[in-house]
């Protein structure tokens, strides 16, 4: 709930900033431009509702960036946080004159803000203000933009838009800027101009000296408040903290047996933070992204249950029983934990996944590669000429993998593993890696044809497919991370398709594959092998050319 009240008070804040920056732009036409915007703005923003949304959302947002301070256990954060709380903060000491010098004097005094009276009380009679607006444009900007970029990076669509975004983000206030000089340096000129001048000062209504020393008053007293507001937070994170020793602590154990003590009331994810252990948190740790999940080995019922947000997320990337959020987790009593995703997690990890990535058993198929003689080949030719024909190579069975619905696992020297049925059942599975080697024996073929003049002779695969019960999930390290299998399956997939070499044949397939696949196998011999690690042996059927002896198959 609080989180999204932050979202959207955060959002009418910036959309009142932004039609604020655009109107200071139309100060590069003129003076003129600028008042007539004014008069728009000002006509959606100081009436009633306006006036509500504007000043409730302003406090609200105010007094919740104060709680994040005092409830957050740990002060540890990534640099985009530090920034955007640091200028959070500084907004009003940079802007509290200016705020009480426009909206307040008219309020109070009933005076007439006009962008003349505005620009010539900063660019005429002050010798700081030019400073001190430039900065607090800019720190409310970005604070902004931060935000925003916070909450919208987590979508698939910001992706697409990403570019015109950064660019809206740094062409609105530059431009603004440039609009403000250029008022100012109109509003200079006019002055020389007596006539203008009296006339232009009688329109103001401006208050008397006891009406600006209120002024300035007001702007300490709001400076001064929100000095007072963030030490009232620290001073309250150092009573609880004292106060939270008093009811006890929980051990926190991690992987390796690395174990630390935590006062209880922190979340698994502050604990990692205060202890320096590196846990994944794109979103920073507001219960959004889910990439600081762990899987609970011990004392799940130490957590109670997951509140309505976090199950929300949970549900959202299918997590599997005993995981939850680490930055919503708050331990009563001794736990071991693992964190699911690397510490490096990036924002591609928070978007919506399959319930299989997070690891589950289920019936695919395997489909490996491998070049013939490959190695004899390129001890002939120069390293580029290798490469070339390997990327030539990679890229025409790739295609014809994924094109068959197939996920492509992984390249292993010249091989290749690939993965049917990840998302369907196993019938669709087998069909899709059937498909895929005669498609991949096609276009083996017409890759030959066009490396016809760099081959001394044609290019040869081996192909081996089975279907069976193997381990899913994403898997690895760092960049190497990402969907694969495990298991007997796998291993036997393989061993067919080393087996193409003693048949001298191009595909090898296991009699589960075609079972699952209904295909007719009529008029092909069945064979049988022991495989290493399987009690049974394994029947399979072997094709010399893929292309055309699959064809028979699906055709009946």
């Amino acid at each position: 709930m609080i989180r999204r009240v932050r979202l959207i008070t955060g959002l009418i804040l910036f959309a009142f900033v932004t039609g604020h920056l655009i109107n200071h732009i139309l100060g590069i036409h003129s003076l003129a431009a600028m008042e007539a915007g004014r008069e728009w703005f000002v006509m959606i923003w100081r009436n009633p509702a306006g006036s509500i949304a504007f000043g409730g959302a302003l406090l609200v947002h105010l007094l919740l960036a104060v709680w994040a301070l005092y409830s957050r256990r740990s002060l540890r954060m990534s640099c985009g946080e530090a920034l955007q709380i640091t200028l959070g903060f500084s907004i009003p000491l940079f802007l509290a004159l200016h705020f009480v010098g426009t909206g307040g004097v008219h309020r109070i005094f009933g005076a007439n803000d006009s962008y003349a009276f505005v620009l010539l009380a900063i660019w005429k009679f002050s010798d700081t203000s030019v400073f001190t607006q430039s900065a607090g444009l800019l720190a409310t900007w970005v604070h902004g933009c931060i935000g925003l970029y916070f909450w919208l990076r987590l979508k698939p669509i910001f992706e697409t838009f990403k570019p015109v975004l950064f660019a809206f983000a740094v062409a609105i206030p530059i431009a603004s800027w440039i609009g403000f000089y250029a008022g100012g340096k109109e509003v200079l000129s006019l002055y020389e101009d007596i006539d203008w001048r009296r006339a232009a000062i009688a329109s103001f209504k401006a208050p008397n000296a006891d009406g600006v020393h209120l002024v300035y008053e007001l702007s300490y007293f709001i400076r001064s408040t929100i000095f007072g507001l963030i030490g009232l937070a620290l001073i309250g994170r150092l009573t609880r903290s004292i106060m939270e020793r008093r009811k006890g602590t929980y051990l926190l154990q991690y992987p390796n047996n690395i174990v630390f003590r935590n006062v209880t009331g922190t979340t698994i994810l502050e604990a990692s933070r205060l202890h320096g252990i590196p846990h994944a948190s794109v979103c920073g740790g507001r219960g959004r992204c889910s990439t600081c999940r762990v899987r609970v080995l011990e004392g799940e019922e130490k957590l109670g249950e997951p509140k309505a947000e976090e199950l929300r997320v949970l549900e959202r990337v299918g997590a599997p029983p005993r995981v939850r959020l680490a930055c919503q987790a708050v331990p009563s009593g001794d736990i071991s934990i693992i964190p699911l995703l690397p510490a490096n997690a990036t924002v591609k990890d928070a978007r919506r996944r399959s319930p299989d990535m997070a690891g589950q058993e289920r019936e695919i198929s395997i489909l490996f590669a491998d070049l013939r003689s490959f190695t004899q080949f390129s001890e002939k030719k120069l390293p580029y000429d290798v490469v070339f024909v390997l990327n030539r190579y990679f890229a025409h069975m790739g295609e014809a993998i994924e094109s068959s619905g197939g996920h492509l696992d992984k390249f292993i020297g010249d091989g290749v593993m690939a993965l049917f049925g990840t998302s369907s059942d196993g019938k669709s599975g087998a069909r899709d890696a059937l498909e895929a080697a005669q498609s991949m024996s096609q276009k083996l073929a017409d890759l030959n044809s066009q490396l016809h003049d760099e081959l001394d002779e044609p290019l040869r695969i081996g192909i081996g497919i089975h279907s069976g019960p193997a381990i899913i999930g994403e898997m690895g390290y760092g960049t190497a991370f990402g969907l694969t299998a495990i298991g007997d399956s796998v291993n036997t997939a393989s061993r067919l398709e080393a087996m193409t070499k003693e048949y001298a044949a191009e595909l090898v397939f296991s009699n589960d594959v075609a079972e699952k696949a209904e295909i007719n196998v009529t008029g092909i011999p069945q064979n049988e092998t022991d495989i290493r690690g399987r009690k049974d042996p394994v029947k399979f059927y072997v094709i010399e050319n893929a292309a055309n002896g699959l064809s028979t198959c699906f055709s009946s």
